[in-house]
């Protein structure tokens, strides 16, 4: 670990693509290191080639298409560090999608040895979308307050049990093709008869909640769960959409009307509909 002298420390943020940062307007010159989507073959940065929205009406006009999904290489988030380090900054907080969900971490902390004479600290997130960003904004927080890097490493790593994730996909075909779905037992029979709802747990593996037999008793169970969950509580919500949006925008207007609380939609970027399919809703809770 390199010391720095704290008032001259230079703290820079990094983020996966996993996040949907590219969609938010940031107030901090964040560095995103993005996935590859191969659609039959062909390779698409995630954001920069292709969008949300034009992805998920890609796969909808195309059910049959095969999705892949490549994460940043290692050398490429090397490339990152460095660049953030010929800029004058001293030290880098990376924040990544769950370990669970994704091998970007792991390549994250292998990237430090490929560096010299910065310091780098890698956060799992423990989450995906906006579980993300709330990491990444309290970083900047504790950036602007002059916080040293490697207290606000450990402040995130804290504060990331701040967040619930629940998952409701339209079918489990995606998640279990590319295996990112744990403890799918008893799920895998029905699978084409059930709308899965999932959560994300405190290891940060998407794992089954609740079988339900309809879309609308999915969503309505859905709210239930969320209504609960937030009941007298501090918390911001986010509905993260995929094909749905007009879906995801009255979800939030019924949660708004019942309960005084900050509820935004975002967009759920292709690298993580690539894994949950058109049709899939997220409700990311966060406490305040």
């Amino acid at each position: 670990m390199r010391k720095i002298d704290k008032m001259k420390q230079k703290i820079g943020i990094v983020v996966c693509g996993n996040s949907g940062i590219d969609y938010l307007n940031i107030d901090f010159p964040v560095k995103v290191i993005r996935s590859t989507l191969l659609l039959d073959g062909k390779e698409y940065e995630d954001y920069v080639d292709i969008k949300a929205e034009d992805f998920y009406k890609l796969v909808i006009a195309n059910p049959n298409i095969d999705i892949r999904t490549s994460q940043t290489s290692t050398g490429r988030i090397s490339e990152v560090y460095n660049e953030l380090k010929e800029t004058g900054v001293t030290d880098i907080i990376v924040i990544t999608v769950s370990s669970k969900l994704s091998g970007t971490f792991q390549g994250a902390i292998l990237a430090k040895e490929l560096v010299d004479d910065i310091n780098v600290y890698v956060v799992d997130s423990k989450s995906v979308s906006q579980g993300e960003v709330f990491l990444v904004e309290k970083a900047i927080e504790l950036i602007n307050k002059k916080v040293e890097a490697e207290v606000i490493y450990k402040k995130l790593n804290e504060l990331r049990d701040n967040l619930k994730i629940y998952v409701l996909v339209d079918t489990l075909k995606y998640l279990v093709k590319n295996g990112r779905l744990s403890a799918t037992s008893g799920f895998l029979g029905t699978m084409l008869k059930i709308k899965p709802l999932l959560v994300v747990n405190e290891e940060g593996s998407l794992v089954p909640f609740e079988k339900i037999r309809t879309t609308s008793k999915a969503r309505e169970r859905l709210f239930e769960i969320v209504t609960e969950e937030i009941k007298d509580k501090d918390v911001s919500v986010y509905i993260a959409y995929t094909s749905n949006k007009e879906e995801a925008i009255e979800f939030a207007s019924r949660l708004k009307e019942q309960n005084n609380i900050k509820v935004e939609v975002v967009p759920l970027t292709p690298v993580v509909g690539a894994h949950a399919g058109p049709g899939t809703m997220g409700v990311i809770i966060i406490n305040n």
